[in-house]
């Protein structure tokens, strides 16, 4: 029992508001200093002691995951987030030498910390998780009007400019760039144009479906996510508030009658007297 409280004590402060404000804090330092780390003339200047701000940071990081597995044992990884912080600050520990020096790089996923720490980020990154199923519907229809449109772009365009759509690979990646509006006008459409003077007629319903209206589309779901969230949100806390009346009423209520006792026991004393 003593030490089921203990647990409880080290978990309420390893989770306290003071301790995530700290974390949080070294998070944005360590953003810091990996960004620093990328330049070699302050590498030169102060390597070591960006290094060692690095490693140090880094141990208090592994330390908060110590406490936490220590206070909460295996209910720590039932928090997604928290397996999110375990893997992130785990990468860190791999040796960064040999084959495995690719993982170096990745030490900045750290930085991405900030997101579990702060509960208006997570909810932004739970809302784009639970849009995913709408967002690949989307994604599908997508795909398929760019293989509809790339297929038409190939045998009418292809002959001409076989580097943009000599083949369904190249115009889909084409139709991609135009998609984005990234030079499609002067870069791809006039030239194509100067070829086939009703080129137009392909380009602008493709870019009315695939960027206004698809684009939108991924907006829209995502928006509606959120949505459907923060009246989640709104409606748990509003029982929350609700239950918290309900048992201050009943609080109150059983005050009242152990009053209403007292006071009947009040008149019964004095009657007695009296008579």
């Amino acid at each position: 029992m003593e030490q089921s409280l203990k647990r409880t004590q080290l978990g309420q402060w390893i989770e306290s508001v003071p301790v995530q404000k700290f974390i949080i804090a070294l998070i944005i330092i360590n953003a810091v200093t990996l960004g620093l780390e990328t330049s070699p003339a302050l590498m030169a200047q102060f390597g070591g002691a960006l290094l060692l701000l690095d490693r140090t940071i880094l141990t208090v990081f592994v330390a908060e995951i110590a406490i936490k597995l220590a206070a909460f044992g295996w209910r720590f990884f039932r928090n997604p987030w928290n397996v999110f912080d375990f893997v992130v600050v785990g990468i860190a520990l791999v040796p960064a030498s040999g084959p495995l020096a690719v993982l170096r790089a990745l030490r900045v996923l750290r930085v991405l910390r900030l997101i579990s720490m702060m509960p208006r980020l997570r909810l932004v990154v739970e809302a784009l998780l639970l849009a995913v199923p709408g967002i690949a519907s989307i994604a599908g229809l997508m795909l398929l009007i760019f293989y509809v449109a790339a297929v038409m772009a190939t045998g009418l365009f292809g002959a001409q400019f076989p580097e943009w759509f000599g083949s369904i690979g190249a115009s889909m990646y084409t139709l991609f760039q135009v998609m984005t509006l990234e030079s499609w006008s002067m870069g791809i459409a006039r030239p194509v144009m100067e070829a086939y003077p009703y080129a137009w007629a392909f380009f602008i319903p493709f870019i009315l479906i695939a960027t206004f209206t698809m684009l939108n589309l991924f907006i829209a779901i995502i928006v509606n996510t959120m949505q459907t969230m923060h009246e989640a949100e709104f409606k748990q806390e509003q029982a929350t508030i609700e239950n918290a009346v309900h048992e201050e009423s009943a609080q109150v209520s059983m005050e009242l009658r152990a009053l209403r006792k007292e006071l009947q026991a009040l008149k019964e004393a004095l009657a007695a007297r009296s008579d």
